[in-house]
């Protein structure tokens, strides 16, 4: 009896405190297992450091931490099959916008960074918040970026007008092929529709993001389409171009400007493209810049962990710490979640990306976004080869991802 007292006082103090140290013989008096904390990444550029962190753990509590390769798919099924007595790991790395479905089966359990909340980006945490509580201590941030060829382009344009008028410029005279190629009409374009105010979905009172309310065929999200629907019927942007190709357009000098991420960056220098990365034009002289998606990936706690405490602890207390979030920045350069880290990289790159993603929107984590992709994708492409206008487009689309949500419930 006193035993589970002291139990069920040290869970609410952990959870309720800023940051409460969770000492190894409060483990004993708990009747914890001692055996290792199971973590699963699904990349391998952070195993050697969170290993290392790990063995910080183990000098202090006698409990190792064992760090494995698992793949993100792998990662969702057994944290959701966990409740069924599956096998799963204590601990998990996930980009934020796979969490919805978790925390809608119960399968992972709040954060509470207290004090330390400070520390970290706003987006950052944003990102893990759902239905408003945290469900992971964030390791990185990541957006896509304006490039531009700066041998073509001095200075990155303030509006779309502006890049268009420069681009328009440079078709004419023979330099470029095209403006732009779009790797796609959604995640990579979102800064298009963004600047013009266009958003996925509405926010219910407390700020959460509802599946009940879909705005994608909001006057903002079609002033976008149409901007670009106009670029390819122009003939400066490519009606049906892939991912590769796009990118091959802006590497090869043939066009001017490209929105795309941190994973372009090592084939444009292979290229010997001479680029910079800086925010996205706004609409209008004066006005917002476009916004780029954010994504955050964070480290999560299983619910069914039988060492919850001890994962918590391991978070909070050895992940959340300014010196342990440097050592994985230095491991695996993604923009860190942490704001004295992000604040203090000066390199070129990681500045115009942090320049790109100041008004970064994190991706939806809602299930409801499982049905946008398609039915937004398709949109774009009925708009581009002119079978619908991009306002009937984005109508039927919204239709599509209502009728979808509804079927579901």
């Amino acid at each position: 009896m006193v035993r589970n007292c002291l139990k069920t006082l040290l869970c609410a103090a952990l959870m309720m405190a800023s940051v409460t140290p969770f000492f190894a013989e409060e483990k004993k008096d708990l009747g914890l297992a001692a055996k290792a904390l199971n973590v699963w990444v699904y990349d391998n550029g952070r195993i050697e450091v969170l290993t290392q962190i790990g063995k910080q753990f183990e000098k202090k509590y006698g409990i190792p931490v064992k760090v494995s390769l698992v793949d993100l798919g792998q990662i969702r099924t057994q944290f959701l099959l966990a409740s069924g007595g599956a096998e799963c790991a204590d601990l998990a790395i996930i980009p934020h916008d796979n969490l919805g479905a978790l925390v809608e089966n119960a399968a992972v359990l709040p954060v509470n960074l207290g004090a330390k909340k400070k520390n970290y980006l706003t987006p950052a945490i944003e990102g893990f918040m759902y239905n408003g509580k945290l469900y992971g201590v964030p390791l990185a941030v990541e957006n896509i970026g304006f490039f531009r060829n700066t041998d073509l382009v001095a200075k990155a344009p303030a509006t779309w007008d502006e890049m268009i008028a420069i681009g328009t410029d440079l078709v004419k005279k023979g330099k470029c092929e095209v403006i732009m190629g779009f790797p796609d009409a959604t995640y990579n374009s979102y800064p298009f529709y963004t600047s013009f105010g266009g958003n996925i979905f509405g926010k219910n009172a407390d700020g959460s993001l509802s599946p009940d309310k879909i705005e994608i065929a909001n006057p903002g999200m079609v002033q976008g389409l149409e901007l670009m629907t106009k670029l390819v019927k122009d003939g400066l942007a490519p009606n049906a171009i892939d991912w590769d190709a796009s990118h091959v357009l802006f590497e090869s000098g043939k066009a001017p400007f490209i929105m795309t991420g941190p994973w372009a960056l090592n084939r444009f220098k292979t290229a010997g493209v001479h680029y910079a990365i800086s925010p996205f034009p706004a609409a209008k002289k004066g006005g917002k810049a476009g916004a780029p998606f954010l994504g955050v990936q964070g480290m999560i706690i299983s619910a069914s962990s039988k060492q919850a405490l001890l994962a918590q602890a391991f978070a909070t207390e050895y992940i959340a710490t300014e010196a342990n979030m440097q050592l994985i920045y230095n491991a695996e350069q993604r923009p860190s979640a942490w704001k004295s880290i992000s604040e203090k990289v000066k390199d070129p790159d990681s500045a115009g990306f942090a320049a790109a993603g100041v008004n970064a929107i994190p991706m939806p984590s809602i299930p409801a976004m499982g049905y946008v992709w398609d039915a937004w994708v398709n949109a774009a492409a009925l708009s581009f080869s002119g079978k619908k206008s991009p306002q009937d487009a984005l109508a039927n689309a919204k239709v599509q991802i209502e009728t979808q949500i509804k079927a579901k419930k």
